[in-house]
């Protein structure tokens, strides 16, 4: 099973234990690890396994 959790701009929260969160630039943040998005972008950050989808000002964070 699959977790995920969708932030906007500016915003944060939790997928399970980890902190994730969006900068106003579009970075992308998983457990202090950062990542600058551009729309329609996908990124794995290695050390957690959190794949990142971005579409426009909608970003998705799963695992699993």
């Amino acid at each position: 099973m699959s977790d995920s959790v969708t932030l906007g701009l500016h915003s944060n929260g939790k997928l399970g234990v980890m902190h994730i969160g969006v900068l106003e630039d579009g970075t992308a943040v998983v457990a202090g690890d950062v990542h600058k998005m551009e729309d329609g972008e996908e990124y794995t950050f290695p050390r957690t396994g959190v794949t990142v989808k971005r579409a426009g000002d909608e970003f998705t964070f799963s695992r699993g």
